[in-house]
């Protein structure tokens, strides 16, 4: 079975702000293996980056003013993701933002038709209680994440990836899983949530830099 593990980066916290996606990652998973299959883009918001949010991720306006726009991009996006589950941690986040996308391009087809998978869900679910921003997973499943400085899309996708296949060891049919997976986007509260700091490992924080020189 084929799911898609998706995480975007944005130009500030709420989308009903006219805040953008600026990033977006994703990795593919098949029959419980990650595989070489990624889907990335940098996106030209036409707007600033607030600086709290610029701290984060590292992107700023002048960075992404060669980028294409979303409305460049969303078809290919489309294409990839095709009807395959969504992996998303702290899904309501990215979900808002790409609604809002799609609103903005009078598209509500396709992607809101996608099972949502929230593994930040699911990992409360598992552990009650404890921390489990995806740092924190990746120290508790033992998912390397040593030498990250920034916050980036598909890095994180890759990484929440194989956080997800340790959090559901043992689960062969993810139909199964006592999860709240099926989230329409309708009923979603987009409410945002801090972002974190966290760090890029070297070799991706190096492809980073490199992209925008």
């Amino acid at each position: 079975m084929r799911f898609i593990v998706l995480d975007t980066e944005t130009t500030g916290l709420d989308p009903d702000d006219g805040h953008k996606i600026i990033e977006i990652g994703c990795i593919e998973i098949i029959n419980r293996k990650v595989t070489d299959n990624t889907f990335h883009k940098y996106i030209n918001p036409l707007r600033e980056i607030d600086i709290e949010a610029s701290k984060v991720h590292g992107l700023t306006a002048s960075n992404l003013s060669d980028k294409p726009i979303f409305y460049d991009i969303y078809e290919k996006f489309l294409e990839f993701i095709a009807d395959s589950p969504l992996i998303i941690h702290n899904a309501p986040f990215d979900i808002g933002f790409l609604k809002k996308e799609f609103d903005y391009l009078k598209r509500k087809d396709n992607f809101i038709n996608n099972e949502i998978i929230d593994s930040l869900k699911l990992a409360r679910k598992i552990s009650p209680g404890k921390k489990n921003t995806l740092d924190a997973l990746c120290e508790r499943y033992s998912v390397d994440n040593s030498d990250r400085n920034l916050h980036g899309a598909l890095l994180d996708a890759r990484l929440l990836a194989y956080v997800y296949l340790k959090l559901t060891i043992g689960q062969n049919n993810f139909n199964n899983l006592s999860v709240e997976q099926d989230i329409h986007v309708d009923d979603i509260d987009t409410a945002s949530k801090d972002l974190k700091v966290i760090k890029a490992s070297k070799e991706d924080g190096i492809l980073h830099e490199s992209y925008f020189k």
